[in-house]
């Protein structure tokens, strides 16, 4: 923008608009108008050349670039606070952590050379995700199926209070309530035991959050830090990159992730929501490494600092899963999240399920839940019946047709708000996680998901999707044909929204 300002005095100076940086003529507030609305224009041409070079999608450069070189009045503003698409200093960050950290590239320093899966006929089917995680599949470990608020925050509180060294939190959104005291108090009493307690929360999805419980969390001795997604020059007006994940860590040997926040909503005691339909998971064992690499890069980003914590890889004491953590965001080289999904659409050969909040996939999603749709496999997608937003409940009516064509089963979920992330693929890859099915968890958020190779986990989730599928109604074609004209064209404008829903 400075270079912008100094290239407007210089063109404005030679037409006697600008004399020693003031307005001077008879008519100062028509000229000072035209200056104003030079600088706009000007900026919309400056910030169409950042959309050509940095949008992720061509349809994403072309809309910015005509609303920003049409109506720069307010795409410019808009594109500074939503356009961008990658996290540049964040991938910085990431580097610097990598030359720092042994466990992507010192799997031997750390003993967990003989967890890493060999099986060729699974490493084969699996590569794709491996080398987006740029972590192999670990064995030994074990894995717990966690459904609903109450299961899942009795097993969290669980861990902490049983933490002997250290505690890793971090969650996008944090109440000050009932629930997000609960956590408070326990934290504090943590950190006044001398365990060691890291605090990471999104500042936008927890902008509700008063300073009052940060503060008291950091009196009592837990390091408290906001993850600061508008850290750095080139980020100081973006509000659209957001940390969507949700982990816990006790010891570097236990942790937790899936699709709970804290607050009472995620307890289903909130009327607005009514009951809260939501899966999470724990595991034990090496897989717990990389779920830590994964807030130790978030941290070094709030903080550049980097925890001292245990690396040492232990075996669950039960279980021999393979798991692999992969976490996805904005500083990605790929669009990690969404070739994931795609990967797990064109690799399935008898079913895929899939449930998520929101459902507003990118093109290459559609082409592979048709394609997966077509050459017989069971292609499920559950979706609530309402979500919390309008938009986004409104834009998946834009596609649901030729989904429904071509053969995708599509079932919207009644018995309250659906929020669980996940998927299961044939009788053995299963998922949970932070992903939802749209472009902000594809391209704009960080996300984190666990991929398990185990048939009895799969069984596990396909028993709560079957119990979900019996609380939900499957959509048909002519449910979309009975719809009115204007409310197409609400879903189809509401399409058009998708870069920032």
């Amino acid at each position: 923008m400075l270079r912008v300002r100094r290239l407007l005095q210089q063109a404005f100076a030679k037409s006697g608009l600008l004399a020693s940086g003031v307005v001077v003529g008879p008519s100062k507030k028509r000229r000072l108008l035209l200056l104003l609305l030079a600088m706009f224009h000007l900026s919309g041409l400056f910030s169409s050349l950042d959309a050509l070079m940095s949008s992720r999608t061509a349809q994403g450069s072309i809309a910015w670039i005509v609303s920003l070189n049409t109506f720069p009045y307010v795409a410019v503003p808009a594109y500074w606070i939503f356009g961008r698409s990658r996290f540049q200093g964040y991938v910085i960050s990431r580097q610097e952590t990598d030359s720092d950290l042994f466990i992507k590239h010192q799997l031997k320093a750390s003993g967990a050379e003989p967890f890493i899966l060999h099986t060729e006929r699974e490493r084969g089917s699996l590569q794709a995700v491996e080398r987006l995680a740029k972590m192999p599949f670990l064995t030994g470990n074990n894995a717990e199926l966690l459904i609903d608020g109450q299961a899942t925050f009795a097993s969290i509180f669980a861990g902490i209070a049983a933490a002997k060294d250290y505690v890793l939190v971090q969650f996008y959104i944090v109440r000050d309530d009932n629930l997000g005291r609960q956590l408070q108090q326990l934290l504090i009493q943590k950190a006044q035991q001398g365990v060691a307690v890291y605090f990471l929360y999104d500042e936008i999805g927890s902008y509700r959050l008063p300073h009052r419980y940060t503060s008291a969390l950091a009196s009592a001795g837990v390091r408290v830090r906001p993850f600061h997604s508008t850290k750095g020059p080139g980020n100081r007006f973006q509000l659209n990159f957001r940390n969507h994940r949700k982990i816990v860590i006790t010891d570097g040997y236990t942790g937790w992730l899936g699709g709970l926040n804290v607050g009472d909503e995620y307890l289903g005691e909130d009327p607005r929501y009514g009951a809260w339909r939501d899966t999470h998971l724990k595991l034990s064992g090496p897989a717990v490494l990389a779920l830590q690499l994964s807030f130790v890069e978030d941290w070094y980003w709030s903080t550049e600092t980097i925890p001292a914590l245990h690396w040492q890889v232990q075996a669950a004491e039960q279980g021999n899963i393979p798991i692999l953590i992969l976490p996805s965001g904005p500083a990605d080289r790929f669009e990690t999240a969404s070739l994931m999904m795609q990967h797990a659409l064109h690799t399935a050969a008898q079913r895929i399920w899939i449930a998520s909040p929101y459902f507003v996939p990118d093109e290459g999603t559609l082409a592979a839940l048709k394609l997966a749709a077509l050459r017989g496999v069971d292609v499920r997608v559950l979706i609530p019946e309402q979500t919390d937003n309008l938009l986004v409940t409104q834009a998946a009516y834009a596609f649901i047709g030729p989904l429904l064509d071509a053969g995708v089963k599509i079932y919207r979920y009644h018995k309250g708000f659906l929020h669980a992330k996940s998927f299961l693929v044939d009788e053995r890859l299963s998922a949970v996680g932070t992903v939802n099915l749209d472009n902000r968890s594809f391209r704009l958020n960080f996300e984190i998901t666990a991929l398990m190779l185990d048939e009895a986990m799969n069984k596990q989730l396909e028993q709560q999707f079957l119990a979900d599928f019996s609380h939900s109604r499957m959509m048909s074609r002519s449910e979309l044909k009975a719809r009115y004209w204007w409310q197409r064209a609400i879903a189809r404008g509401a399409h058009l929204m998708a870069p920032i829903l």
